[in-house]
C-alpha cells in the first residue's frame, strides 16, 4: 500500500525528481515543493502521513523549525529528514525536532521507500548506527568550538574586548591609545589585563586564542566605532 507523502526540498528539481519517482512506485504525492518560506503550513495544510523533509546543512540552527512546528500541530505526521552525509550533531537535531527518521540523500529509491514505510508505522527510519551516533551526542554534547569563545568573551569587559580587537588587528600601545583616545598608560594596562584574563603571555598568543575560539566574530563591530568618553 503506498504512502500518503509530501515532499519538501530547498532545490525543486531534486523535490520533483524524487516525487516522479515515488509516483512510479505507487505512493500518492500529495505535493512536491521547493518553499523559501512556509514548509511547515504547506504540509500541514496537506496532511500527509509522512513528509519527506530535505536539507542541504542539518546542523543549521533552525533548519528543523518546520519540523518543531509540524510534530506541535499535527503529531501524527510523520517527517523524515532527507540529508547529506550525517554528522550526529545533525541526525540528533532532526530527532530532537521530532524527525522520525534520517535517510541520506544519496539512497536508492528502495532505501526512501524503506524510511516512509518504518516513518509511518512509528518506527525509527533510520540506520541503526546513526541512531546510536544521535542519541550519544544527545546525551552527551559536544562542545562547540564557539563555546569557548563565548567564555572568553564574558570575561572581558567592553573596553577590553575593544583591546582585544586591536591587539589582533596589530596595533601596538600607541596605535591603542591614539584609537581608544586613552593614554598609553591606560591602553597597556588594558592589554595586561586581556592577557591576565584569556591566560596568555603575549599579544600573539592573544590574537591566535581569539581567532582559534571565535572570540573575535562575537566582539565590538570594530575599533572604528569607539567606545563615547563618559
Amino acid at each position: 500500500m503506498g504512502v500518503r507523502v509530501v515532499v519538501v526540498d530547498d532545490h525543486r528539481l531534486l523535490a520533483e525528481a524524487l516525487a516522479s519517482a515515488l509516483k512510479l512506485r505507487g505512493h500518492r504525492v500529495l505535493a512536491a515543493a521547493a518553499p523559501a518560506a512556509g514548509a511547515a503550513e504547506l504540509v500541514i495544510g496537506r496532511a500527509p502521513e509522512v513528509c519527506l523533509l530535505g536539507t542541504a546543512n542539518p546542523a543549521e540552527p533552525g533548519v528543523f523549525e518546520p519540523v518543531v512546528r509540524i510534530k506541535r500541530e499535527r503529531p501524527q505526521i510523520a517527517v523524515v529528514v532527507l540529508g547529506p552525509v550525517p554528522s550526529p550533531r545533525g541526525i540528533a537535531a532532526a530527532f530532537a525536532a521530532g524527525a522520525s527518521g534520517y535517510v541520506r540523500q544519496d539512497e536508492r529509491i528502495e532505501g526512501v521507500e524503506r524510511a516512509l514505510a518504518k516513518a509511518r508505522a512509528g518506527e525509527a527510519a533510520i540506520a541503526p548506527q546513526l541512531l546510536q551516533g544521535a542519541f550519544s551526542e544527545l546525551l552527551n554534547p559536544a562542545v562547540q568550538p564557539d563555546d569557548e569563545g563565548s567564555r572568553l568573551l564574558r570575561l572581558l569587559t567592553p573596553r577590553e574586548v575593544e583591546v582585544l580587537v586591536r591587539v589582533a588587528e596589530g596595533e601596538d600601545t600607541r596605535l591603542i591609545a591614539a584609537g581608544m583616545a586613552i593614554a598609553p598608560s591606560t591602553a597597556r594596562t588594558h592589554v595586561q589585563r586581556v592577557l591576565m584574563k584569556l591566560g596568555v603571555g603575549s599579544r600573539l598568543e592573544a590574537a591566535a586564542l581569539a581567532a582559534r575560539t571565535g572570540l573575535l566574530d562575537r566582539a565590538l563591530p570594530g575599533p572604528s566605532s569607539p567606545e563615547p568618553r563618559g
